[in-house]
């Protein structure tokens, strides 16, 4: 019993731990919210972000940048329409405009933008052929049921598209290939934030 503590126990050991706190820890608390909230700004307002950034100085600035990065950051998505598209060309500004080296950024865009670029291309044709693939074999499996059960040759065709089983194959298929994609985009976001 003498190894349980207390809540007063438990409060006073979490005290003497944060006034063991830096005061780069202090600036992160403070600073690195204000950059997301920036970024939300950002996104919602189309605040203009350099002008926001002047607002602090060089090291809380440093903070607030990175803040607001991150956020901008997990918007970049793969283009799968074009909100998407335009949401993600306005994001990458907004980044770029938030980094200081602007070489390596470009750097990095030139990579997700060849990932997009084989994402609307290439990718798009894998999807349809992998479509018409789970299709005619979903419409093939079918009449092979309705052969066995029925006992005799269906026909018509079958709209398998609106089965559900279809569409769940199909959602996990079309994961399938896009995970391909997302694993490249999430290491350049990952490359993206290390910038600075």
């Amino acid at each position: 019993m003498s190894d349980i503590k207390s809540a007063f126990e438990i409060a006073n050991e979490k005290i003497k731990n944060l006034s063991a706190v830096t005061e780069e820890e202090r600036m992160k608390w403070k600073y690195i919210p204000e950059g997301e909230r920036l970024a939300a700004r950002y996104l919602e307002e189309d605040c203009n972000l350099l002008n926001e950034i002047k607002q602090y100085d060089k090291v809380s600035g440093q903070y607030v940048r990175a803040g607001a990065s991150e956020i901008l950051i997990r918007y970049i998505m793969m283009p799968k329409d074009d909100l998407i598209i335009k949401r993600n060309k306005y994001v990458m500004e907004g980044i770029k405009d938030l980094k200081v080296n602007k070489i390596a950024v470009e750097n990095v865009y030139s990579n997700i933008r060849r990932i997009f670029s084989h994402y609307t291309e290439q990718g798009e044709q894998q999807r349809k052929q992998a479509y018409e693939s789970l299709k005619n074999e979903f419409e093939t499996k079918m009449q092979q049921i309705a052969q066995q059960q029925l006992g005799i040759a269906m026909t018509g065709k079958i709209n398998v598209e609106r089965q559900p089983q279809f569409q769940e194959e199909w959602r996990k298929l079309q994961n399938q290939i896009d995970s391909q994609y997302l694993q490249l985009l999430n290491e350049y976001k990952k490359e993206l934030s290390g910038i600075l």
